[in-house]
């Protein structure tokens, strides 16, 4: 059974039902809960001209931390007892390090199916990258049509 389970939650739709997802499963198991929110870098562009404005990395610090603070809080209004956790990096390998760190046996993300496979296969997938590097399961929530 899970004894610690780690959501990376971004406030989207899917975000949203996998935090549901979440708290259902942390209740049943009894399982200690985090939430990892990741403020991204800026667009590869600022990176190879060598220029990353504190000012941006500081609204998207602020951004997620909103984020993170209402994922929170709707898991502790439902009686959940939820650590969060707010990262900068690249998803991927904050996700993975705080998994790692904590000693997590689940990894839940929401996940927002593309209509078109093709248009999946050109973007790539940062599930296969997480599959690649995850130190545990994850479970992949995706939303019900509708729902």
């Amino acid at each position: 059974m899970y004894r610690r389970i780690l959501m990376a939650y971004n406030g989207t739709r899917e975000g949203k039902t996998a935090l549901v997802e979440t708290a259902e499963i942390a209740g049943f198991a009894k399982a200690e809960t985090h939430l990892l929110s990741v403020a991204t870098m800026p667009s590869s562009m600022f990176l190879t001209e060598g220029f990353l404005p504190e000012e941006l990395i500081d609204e998207e610090k602020k951004r997620m931390q909103e984020v993170l603070d209402e994922g929170v809080a709707s898991l502790r209004e439902k009686g959940y007892t939820v650590t969060g956790h707010l990262a900068v990096g690249e998803p991927v390998e904050e996700i993975c390090r705080l998994a790692r760190e904590l000693a997590c046996d689940l990894i839940v993300v929401g996940h927002h199916q593309e209509k078109s496979f093709a248009a999946r296969w050109w973007k790539g997938s940062i599930g296969a990258t997480l599959l690649d590097y995850a130190p545990c399961s994850i479970l992949v929530s995706i939303p019900r049509a509708g729902g």
